[in-house]
């Protein structure tokens, strides 16, 4: 039995959810999110509740329970509260501003580099060396904070580079005379 796939899904006013079948599609005052379940399966709506159950006993059934109640249930705090990452830019001279909508960092290579952000992603830069990235869906924002990250990865020696906001980074010792 999943833990995770047992518990339902709260249904906060103001979000309006559509089952077609295998599609489900969530609205609310944010946006609106669209994914197919699974075959093995079953998204029951009660009231103002949301249920998941599995169509069959296998292992495979088991694992999607838990997974497609969670994606579920991302989608709703997505429309309703939305999802937001964080980044820190470390090291001399390293900065990120906004040009338009995308975002442009300055990382120590002889260019800047220009993200433009996907559909449904907004880049807020309170500072110069911070970064948010603000959407509805949890996988987009995730994704893109990892590709923004890769750029310019911290490395272990003097911990420079783009990293997650609360990220410690294992310093290495350096050479020994």
């Amino acid at each position: 039995m999943s833990r995770i796939g047992k518990k339902p899904i709260a249904v906060p006013a103001g979000v309006t959810i559509t089952l077609n079948g295998q599609d489900i599609t969530v609205k609310g005052p944010k946006g609106q999110l669209n994914w197919t379940v699974v075959e093995e399966i079953e998204v029951k709506q009660e009231g103002a509740e949301l249920s998941v159950s599995p169509r069959g006993e296998t292992a495979r059934h088991r694992s999607m329970w838990g997974l497609s109640r969670t994606l579920i249930a991302n989608m709703v705090k997505g429309v309703t509260e939305g999802f937001e990452q964080t980044l820190e830019l470390v090291g001399v001279g390293y900065r990120a501003a906004l040009k338009g909508n995308a975002l442009s960092l300055s990382l120590g290579f002889s260019h800047d580099v220009d993200v433009p952000p996907p559909a449904g992603i907004t880049f807020v830069v309170p500072k110069q060396t911070e970064i948010k990235i603000q959407g509805i869906d949890k996988q987009v924002v995730g994704e893109l904070a990892a590709k923004i990250r890769k750029i310019r990865p911290p490395e272990p020696y003097k911990a420079k580079g783009v990293r997650y906001a609360g990220e410690k980074v294992r310093r290495k010792e350096g050479k020994k005379k």
